[in-house]
């Protein structure tokens, strides 16, 4: 068997698009970051996939991480990938409507799995972060950029997760973009 078929990462670049070729090579660089865990980068890697929205990235991505994440990992990132679904959209508005009061107003929504993500919360926060990135959420961005770097996270780690986000991110508007 070829390296791309027992490989996802690497099916994955092989179906990147030449004219996107720079992705190519940033997706091997991206995946080895020095200053994340395997779990921080694989758990990064499957929220932004997922955030990115396209199923052949997802499934890639996903099929890639399971030797490097427990299955309570893998569930976290999914749930940071969802959870940041809904609050990414709610907490832009309120951030960006020019109606202060919306501010004050109790967000009601239901977000538990946040307390007890079923991995270290700096992990699940970082997951959060890369999603929020991609979804353009400035506020929830900020937090949880607080929170992970008031718990151990260095900057150099939180930009090498947002280098994942936005390089998964690329990906999937390469493959779109080749799609019918």
């Amino acid at each position: 068997m070829s390296e791309a078929t027992d490989n996802p990462l690497a099916t994955l670049a092989a179906a990147i698009p030449d004219y996107a070729r720079d992705l190519r090579a940033n997706l091997a660089s991206v995946m080895a970051s020095a200053n994340l865990t395997a779990q921080q980068i694989w758990g990064t890697a499957v929220a932004s996939a997922i955030a990115a929205r396209n199923p052949h990235l997802r499934e890639a991505v996903i099929a890639a991480a399971r030797p490097h994440l427990s299955e309570a990992a893998l569930a976290a990132a999914k749930t940071a990938a969802s959870l940041m679904g809904m609050n990414n959209v709610y907490f832009r508005f309120v951030h960006t409507v020019a109606d202060d009061a919306y501010r004050h107003l109790p967000a009601r929504l239901r977000m538990q799995a946040v307390t007890n993500p079923g991995v270290e919360r700096a992990d699940f926060e970082l997951w959060a972060l890369a999603v929020s990135a991609i979804n353009h959420c400035v506020a929830c961005v900020d937090a949880h950029d607080k929170h992970v770097t008031s718990h151990g996270i260095s900057r150099e780690g939180v930009a090498d997760a947002v280098r994942i986000a936005a390089v998964l991110n690329g990906i999937a508007v390469a493959l779109e973009s080749d799609e019918p």
